[in-house]
């Protein structure tokens, strides 16, 4: 299904042109606009899904090693020492177009450090209340 509001699903359809690397029945990968680094590249399913939590288990099991397949295309071909997969969901993880995407980013040694995080800590009371939460969840769903 697509979304004919959906910037993505005319771009995964070749409605709007765009630097296509890869493409086949189900995704179209292409150069990002607005790249974190030399390479930076988006996987776009050409089915319509808002988030990981709304995309197929048949488009989920595929898209992974595409993107394998794609990080090594791009170290081989630019001389990259190693890319990132990252893959936002909602606003608040940086998500600003609702279809499900994956970037491949590209990664030169000596270069900027684009995905990073300090360390925090995680208290024995978090620990357990998240572990009790998050599991009861899980098992309802099956």
């Amino acid at each position: 299904m697509r979304d004919e509001n959906c910037i993505f699903c005319k771009i995964a359809a070749g409605e709007i042109p765009s630097a296509t690397l890869y493409e086949d029945g189900d995704f179209r990968a292409i150069l990002d606009l607005g790249p974190a680094s030399k390479g930076h590249t988006l996987i776009l399913p050409k089915q319509h899904s808002r988030d990981l939590t709304q995309l197929p288990e048949s488009e989920a099991a595929k898209v992974l090693p595409l993107a394998g397949k794609i990080g090594a295309a791009l170290c081989s071909a630019l001389g990259a020492d190693g890319f990132n997969v990252v893959q936002n969901n909602g606003a608040a993880a940086g998500q600003t177009v609702p279809h499900f995407h994956l970037h491949i980013i590209p990664r030169y040694e000596g270069g900027e450090n684009i995905v990073s995080w300090t360390p925090g800590s995680l208290s024995e009371d978090d620990r357990d209340m998240i572990v009790s939460k998050v599991s009861g969840i899980l098992a309802s769903k099956g």
